[in-house]
């Protein structure tokens, strides 16, 4: 028992080293062939957003809107896999043949 309990104290001080870790790792969702493109942190931190100038007119609001929500949500699902991927790492190191 004390056992789980001791590897339940590791896993809990290896997540917090992968969320710091995360903060370093960028990712990327584009949209309109790369018009508009938005980079997050792992830990899904929206790091920057730009927007090519010719699409920075009124009359463009809404294509522009739509390549934003592409874009921030193609950024989130890749920020997605990468923190998923780095937690089941920790989890098998630690606790190996418990079902992750």
């Amino acid at each position: 028992m004390f056992d789980i309990l001791g590897k339940l104290g590791q896993m809990k001080s290896k997540m917090e080293e992968v969320k710091n870790r995360l903060d370093g790792v960028s990712v990327t969702g584009e949209s309109g062939g790369g018009e508009v493109r938005v980079i997050l942190n792992g830990n899904r931190k929206v790091l920057s957003v730009s927007i090519e100038p010719h699409l920075l007119f009124p009359e463009k609001r809404e294509e522009v809107e739509e390549l934003v929500e592409t874009a921030m949500n193609r950024a989130l699902d890749e920020a997605t896999k990468v923190s998923e991927a780095e937690m089941k790492a920790v989890g098998k190191d630690l606790l190996p043949g418990f079902p992750i």
